[in-house]
């Protein structure tokens, strides 16, 4: 009973570090996308309303996009989950 106590101590803890940790990661991952797009792209990334684009550049960007938001988050929430057992001995969650 006593573990379970704490491990919800913990999650209380790292919620609100997930959290900014999530926001880092956008941020991150945006600037990365742009930086991606620049290279592989014409211009600026689309927009799926764009009208003037078509649909294989749409659907690229897309794709570049979300692979490039998966991996970061799940960078980023690994590097997390590694600093709170460094700081209290325990994998969150």
């Amino acid at each position: 009973m006593a573990d379970q106590k704490k491990r919800k101590k913990q999650k209380l803890f790292y919620r609100p570090v997930g959290m900014l940790l999530g926001l880092a990661s956008g941020a991150v991952a945006s600037t990365l996308f742009a930086r991606a797009w620049a290279l592989i792209g014409d211009g600026d990334a689309p927009d799926a309303m764009d009208e003037e684009r078509e649909w294989k550049e749409i659907l690229l960007a897309a794709a570049v996009q979300g692979a490039i938001f998966a991996a970061v988050k799940a960078a980023v929430d690994r590097g997390g989950a590694v600093g709170v057992r460094r700081l209290t001995g325990t994998w969150p969650g």
